[in-house]
């Protein structure tokens, strides 16, 4: 078993010499560092310590600062904070920052200090332990998924997803994974994380989209307290979080052309500035991209810097859309049941052949992540008819599907009573019952095209949705659900059409 290595970072050498004794004498591997910088560039190059003891008082870059620096790299890494003396402001700001203890430097005769210290080591290396194995549990977990999304089917498409991710996996190039939203792009770029050199350092996600582009700068770059309104910290980027390790940058055409070119130097040269400094910070970082937009057209648009095209599409992994490997699609429903009935702690719900007609005919616009939902849904409702009622009204607006898969499932087989049955009449059954309502519109002639628009789609909405309330007896939150809207819209519908229970 590999013994346990403990970095000593401490500016008086004898003390330090005694530590690596105290250390060694107890199976611990003990390295030690004069300065906390020397010791954050070893972590840099790839040996991380289980242990961090570190002096409070030290020239330059001191014991706080060392570990605030430390735990923004390595979050997960114990450190031990050593003093000459107790003090209160000390060790009330070192636990804040993440020191797993406070010990003061052993020097007493009866030995109580170096008990103390012994025991916050074995404790310290302990958590590091039990850490290390939660997260290659969630690794080997997170691997197993991959696997599954990876090599379901066996189709042809994703064998060649599949060994682009081996090929690339051990090298440091750009990789640029394109595919429609929701193929699994994301789990493509961890496949080629936990398969790479870096997998013990961390994988930073950043959606390019979610952020306008000022906070997509400082989320990336970081920022010195006081450089923007807001600013009351100085803040590291994720750049900085991923050193050593992998980012992630999804939605990368969302980019504006100003911050590519900051995110071309990063590419080119590993450096970059914090918003509001001068100063340069280097980091290793390998970069993946992700996109679902044509940046071949973004970039004769002016959209998309020609220079960062070149340099993100080192190696280019397409992901095929669903629809190219419908045969994957029984082995995706299946293992999709499987994880949400044991996360909701719900029964296994049967899925008749109709559905699964339904699941290889609809075309999936959505891909994976709608197909996932789709299962949740069915799992969490144990009700197989909203799920066929959703298929069936998104691919009403598919054209294609339409024509394909409704001859013998379609629409019109599919009436709400036999979604929701009831043991009262229906209010249309039998002769004498009263026609549907006609569809009324003002009295006055509309003079526009945008206004004959507006009223025949008003008309149309008043029929459907009143139909639909008739069919469920005025139960409106079972017609919203049908009708495939929130409870709040319909009733805001129902106002607008001048609607009331008859």
């Amino acid at each position: 078993m590999k013994k346990p290595f403990v970095a000593i970072v401490d500016d008086d050498s004898a003390f330090a010499a005694y530590l690596r004794t105290f250390l060694s004498l107890r199976g611990y591997e003990a390295r030690t560092y004069s300065r906390g910088d020397e010791m954050l560039a070893a972590i840099r190059q790839g040996d991380p310590p289980d242990v961090v003891l570190l002096d409070v008082m030290m020239p330059g870059l001191d014991g706080l600062a060392t570990l605030r620096a430390l735990k923004a790299a390595r979050p997960e890494t114990q450190a031990i904070m050593l003093s000459g003396r107790e003090q209160a402001s000390i060790i009330v700001e070192a636990v804040r920052l993440g020191a797993a203890d406070y010990v003061v430097k052993p020097d007493d005769p009866e030995g109580l200090g170096e008990i103390a210290l012994d025991v916050a080591i074995k404790n310290a290396t302990e958590k590091t332990r039990l850490v290390s194995e939660i997260t290659e549990l969630r690794q080997q977990l997170s691997d197993d998924q991959d696997r599954a999304f990876l090599f379901w089917g066996d189709s042809e498409e994703m064998r060649t997803v599949a060994t682009m991710i081996e090929q690339v996996a051990d090298s440091d190039v750009t990789v640029l994974i394109r595919g429609d939203s929701g193929v699994g792009k994301e789990l493509v770029a961890r496949a080629i994380h936990q398969r790479s050199p870096r997998r013990q350092h961390a994988v930073v996600r950043v959606n390019c989209a979610a952020l306008p582009t000022e906070l997509l700068e400082s989320e990336l770059f970081g920022h010195e307290k006081g450089s923007f309104t807001g600013a009351a910290t100085t803040r590291i980027g994720k750049f900085e979080q991923a050193d050593g390790g992998t980012i992630f940058m999804d939605e990368i055409a969302e980019m504006k052309p100003a911050l590519q070119a900051k995110l071309l130097h990063v590419l080119q040269d590993g450096e970059f500035s914090r918003l509001g400094s001068n100063k340069r910070q280097t980091v290793d970082v390998r970069v993946l991209a992700a996109t679902n937009r044509d940046l071949e057209k973004m970039m004769l648009a002016g959209e998309f810097r020609e220079d960062l095209y070149y340099r993100l599409k080192v190696i280019e992994i397409m992901v095929p859309s669903l629809r190219e490997r419908r045969d994957e699609i029984p082995h995706l429903t299946d293992f999709f049941l499987a994880k949400y009935t044991r996360k909701y702690n719900r029964p296994v719900p049967e899925i008749s052949e109709e559905l699964r007609h339904l699941f290889q005919e609809y075309d999936w616009p959505g891909n994976i992540r709608e197909l996932e939902n789709l299962i949740k849904r069915l799992v969490i409702l144990q009700d197989e008819h909203l799920v066929i009622r959703e298929i069936r009204r998104m691919a009403a607006r598919m054209p294609a599907f339409v024509g394909a898969g409704a001859g013998a499932a379609g629409d019109e087989d599919l009436d709400p009573v036999d979604v929701y049955p009831t043991p009262f009449p229906h209010p249309r059954d039998g002769p004498d019952a009263p026609a549907p309502p006609a569809v009324e519109l003002p009295p006055a002639a509309p003079r526009t095209l945008a206004e004959v628009a507006k009223q025949a789609a008003l008309g149309a909405e008043r029929s459907v949705i009143e139909d639909m309330l008739h069919q469920v007896h005025w139960n409106r939150r079972k017609a919203a659900q049908l009708l495939g809207v929130s409870y709040k819209t319909l009733l805001n519908k129902i106002k607008e059409c001048g609607i009331s229970q008859r």
